[in-house]
């Protein structure tokens, strides 16, 4: 059985280089390799992988552009699906597991006989406490509360710390890439739970070291970064209609949430950023970019 732990980073060496320790600490039966998927980092990255000597024990691809966080997941889940894995396991560089992370969920895949979308770890933040915006979806709408029950169905997952078995990568394709950030975990695991359930194992615990305990809040971004958010409104879009009506409800919902928020707590640019929400919803309902495979194309 060989899993491949796919790491996407982009200009945080220091986080990344400690991922790396934790990855080379992992307790499990299992082949691992680790493949970096750098986005092109400039901030010497690469260097600093080879000062301490990590080029020998992983896999590291440079993109050569920034592909977003979604293009370096696809890139590198497509890498590892084209090779001899059974599973990948999926995290960003600013994710610390535990010795025990990866087995913990391989135990519960040998349990469910492979009989499974995909595995989440119950995610932590700096201080201990349940990392607010890595909490999964029991479905689409409800977040899960029970963080002691060994496992949990779920629906939808971020992919800090996300087991896939290579054969669903296969059968469902890959993350859309041109999400580029923000929604490619939530349209992936969706995609997958469609079609067969994910769980949450709560004894695979990691941490993600995240420099907040809170998900994007457009009201409270600095000005100079609300152009991020084009992306997220127009993906979640892209999402919900999905789910049909309730989905639609559930949209309008959050929108109208999200302009009042801006107009009561937003402190400056507040036409800036309702430009943002609405403008990039009108986006999302035109938006439909392919559905990619492993094997299309090649596979640098």
């Amino acid at each position: 059985m060989k899993t491949a732990a796919v790491v996407v980073t982009y200009n945080r060496k220091t986080l990344l280089l400690e991922n790396l320790k934790c990855l080379l600490s992992q307790k499990t039966i299992c082949d691992l390799d680790i493949i970096v998927i750098d986005n092109n980092s400039s901030d010497g990255t690469l260097t600093a992988l080879k000062e301490h000597d990590f080029l020998k024990k992983i896999i590291y691809i440079n993109t050569e552009k920034n592909l977003g966080g979604a293009g370096g997941f696809q890139f590198g889940i497509k890498y590892a699906a084209e090779r001899e894995y059974d599973y990948i396991w999926l995290m960003d560089d600013d994710c610390m597991p535990q010795e025990n992370s990866l087995q913990k969920l391989l135990d519960v895949a040998k349990e469910k006989h492979d009989n499974f979308g995909f595995l989440a770890s119950k995610v932590l933040w700096k201080d201990g406490k349940i990392c607010t915006m890595n909490i999964p979806r029991k479905t689409v709408f409800k977040s899960v509360e029970d963080f002691d029950t060994r496992i949990i169905p779920i629906e939808m997952a971020s992919f800090v710390s996300l087991l896939i078995p290579v054969r669903i990568v296969k059968k469902l394709g890959l993350p859309i890439k041109e999400f580029f950030i923000w929604t490619d975990d939530w349209e992936y695991t969706r995609r997958i739970s469609r079609q067969i359930l994910g769980y949450m194992v709560n004894d695979s615990v990691v941490i993600h070291k995240s420099k907040n305990n809170y998900g994007a809040n457009i009201a409270y971004e600095a000005s100079d970064r609300l152009d991020r958010y084009k992306y997220l409104y127009r993906n979640d879009v892209y999402l919900y209609r999905r789910e049909g009506i309730t989905g639609f409800l559930y949209e309008v919902v959050r929108l109208l949430n999200h302009t009042a928020r801006v107009l009561v707590k937003a402190k400056d640019h507040r036409t800036m950023r309702l430009g943002y929400i609405w403008k990039s919803t009108l986006d999302g309902l035109s938006f439909n970019p392919a559905i990619e495979f492993p094997g299309e194309g090649i596979s640098e």
